[in-house]
């Protein structure tokens, strides 16, 4: 049974351009995106999901640079996009995670695969019910479920957003959620980029921790002890799907 991550990503945010290729302690929100996930050990491998769009260029040539394994596919079906990537490498379990993402937690990732698998379910993530900080969402679905989409959705807002089906059919798909506990149980939390004042969050978090194999805890630690970094995205709003 093969696991990969699929990392879908380009260079047309509405909020925040580029965004992916940003720098964050000397390396891009991507980069840490891909070195935070291969870090998990129940991964296989770590590919780059982005779009056949000229501006999207940039990231194939990054990926290159960087070693990273990558496919190209369209921009507004994502679905589409996921679907045939994971044709293309053979993927038996298929990891989502977005590119603005770049605290991902390798440990979390597990946990969420681990819940998975042991359950044998469709699809799983850990926000189903959202009780983790906002940036470390992990999605999985089998080939099979994603398959089973990928032919049955019309509607757009269910191709353009890969995992919408599953969870708006809990009829027709057996689900699996994982919540967090404890110190971990922060949903105001937000860890993701997609404006300059969240880029700036994820700034001063690397530059205060000074360690790129932070977790979670860690992280949820500094901000709980000194409160006032989340004021610089406090008024950030999430966009709705």
């Amino acid at each position: 049974m093969r696991i990969a991550a699929l990392v879908q990503a380009r260079m047309g945010s509405t909020r925040l351009p580029g965004k992916v290729l940003k720098d964050i302690d000397g390396k891009s929100v991507l980069w840490h995106v891909v070195d935070r996930l291969r870090r998990a050990k129940l991964l296989d491998q770590v590919i780059i999901a982005t779009t056949t769009d000229p501006k999207d260029e940039a990231i194939q040539t990054f990926c290159r640079h960087e070693n990273i394994d990558f496919f190209r596919g369209s921009e507004e079906d994502v679905l589409d996009r996921y679907y045939r990537a994971a044709n293309h490498f053979k993927i038996d379990q298929i990891v989502r995670i977005t590119s603005d993402c770049p605290l991902i937690d390798p440990e979390i990732v597990d946990q969420v695969i681990q819940k998975h698998l042991a359950s044998k379910a469709d699809y799983s993530s850990n926000t189903l019910e959202r009780t983790f900080p906002r940036g470390l969402d992990t999605e999985i679905c089998t080939y099979q479920a994603l398959t089973r989409a990928s032919k049955e959705v019309k509607d757009r807002a269910e191709r353009e957003h890969v995992t919408l089906y599953f969870y708006r059919h809990p009829e027709l798909f057996q689900l699996a959620s994982v919540e967090a506990e404890g110190i971990f149980r922060r949903p105001d939390i937000r860890i993701c980029v997609d404006t300059l004042e969240d880029l700036e969050l994820i700034r001063r978090i690397y530059r205060e921790l000074k360690n790129r194999s932070m977790n979670c805890q860690d992280i949820v630690a500094l901000l709980t002890s000194k409160s006032e970094l989340l004021q610089i995205n406090a008024q950030v709003k999430q966009k709705a799907v």
